[in-house]
């Protein structure tokens, strides 16, 4: 088979390398045409990109551990239920397994071994119903595709994954993110559409370098306030969620307790006080003083808060509800209220999707 030559544009490195393409290749020929490579040494070692891409392949060819300097492997469209401890022991830049049967047990228990190469790796397509642990080994990972699967879950591992730019989950059973995603400090684009969220964490704020926010598809009612604070976000897709649900006026609020409203009013009127006034437990509890998020009133809360949904008008054109935290009910500002367009700048949001 003749050798094609193509770059490699997965990543900053564009140097030229050799590709073998036996993509929609017949699956007997495969397997002879694989083996008779692997007997040239030297054109073996030269071999950096393998397609093996639509040839209804239930097994991972043995030979493909002979390609010693294989960068590359695309085993896209096949009938995969299993990938072998060998693929994950070369030194594999990009791995792309999309569309195949892999399910929670299909992937070797440890990956370690492909941890310091692998950049980019696509599960997309299959049969896991779970988030697999052992891709939260992978440190150099910058590009995940675990879309269009059963998943039910997120690791709370996740946040090992610090070189993440993309994480794609999208057309899932998942109904919680967790917290430790915001963790994730070089994630770009976080795709989250077609699941069953009904919130998201506030840690999802802390993601600075955010671009392209997917959450359509959803059973979402508000967002996180702070994700307002999201200077580098473009993209935000919404639609398809019960956004315009108002909000519910007879909240149920449990009364305060008297060491909330206590506290409360030493924190409103300013009482002095020192580790000579007051148990260290005590001042350590006045610390943790929320103020109302309302510009008119200046009290404060612990534990003790009321939930409220405000629609967030950016640039005049999309209103968009955010949740916030409220120190009373009293509090509560006329529903239809926005934040100015200086608040909100079109810089933050150039494309809001709600249609």
């Amino acid at each position: 088979m003749d050798i094609v030559y193509t770059s490699d544009s997965g990543d900053s490195d564009a140097r030229e390398q050799k590709t073998v393409d036996f993509g929609h290749a017949n699956k007997r020929h495969l397997d002879e045409d694989l083996l008779r490579m692997c007997k040239t040494k030297k054109l073996a070692e030269d071999i950096e990109t393998v397609l093996l891409n639509h040839n209804n392949l239930a097994v991972v060819p043995a030979s493909i551990a002979e390609f010693e300097n294989l960068r590359v492997l695309d085993l896209s469209n096949n009938s995969l239920d299993r990938i072998p401890e060998a693929v994950m022991q070369c030194q594999l830049s990009t791995l792309i397994v999309k569309n195949n049967r892999l399910g929670d047990d299909s992937l070797p228990k440890s990956m370690l071994a492909a941890g310091a190469t692998l950049k980019e790796l696509n599960l997309s397509g299959n049969r896991f119903t779970q988030f697999p642990e052992q891709v939260t080994e992978l440190k150099a990972l910058k590009y995940l595709y675990l879309g269009g699967n059963q998943i039910t879950n997120v690791s709370k591992d996740i946040w090992k994954l610090q070189n993440l730019q993309l994480l794609s989950l999208g057309g899932n059973l998942i109904t919680e993110i967790p917290d430790t995603v915001g963790l994730l400090n070089n994630l770009h684009a976080l795709v989250l559409c077609d699941n069953l969220l009904e919130a998201l964490p506030p840690s999802i704020a802390r993601l600075v370098h955010l671009k392209s926010l997917l959450l359509h598809k959803n059973h979402l009612k508000h967002l996180p306030l702070d994700i307002i604070t999201l200077k580098n976000l473009t993209e935000l897709s919404l639609r398809d969620n019960p956004l315009v649900v108002r909000f519910v006026k007879d909240m149920t609020l449990n009364p305060p307790t008297l060491l909330e409203l206590a506290a409360r009013s030493a924190k409103i009127a300013s009482v002095p006080y020192g580790p000579g006034d007051l148990p260290r437990s005590m001042i350590e509890y006045l610390q943790t003083a929320n103020c109302c998020v309302n510009p008119n009133c200046k009290g404060v809360f612990f534990d003790n808060r009321v939930e409220h949904i405000k629609f967030v008008d950016f640039c005049g054109k999309y209103r968009i509800p955010l949740l916030q935290y409220l120190c009373s009910s009293k509090c509560i500002d006329d529903p239809g209220a926005s934040v100015s367009h200086g608040e909100a700048s079109s810089s933050m949001m150039r494309k809001v999707l709600l249609g």
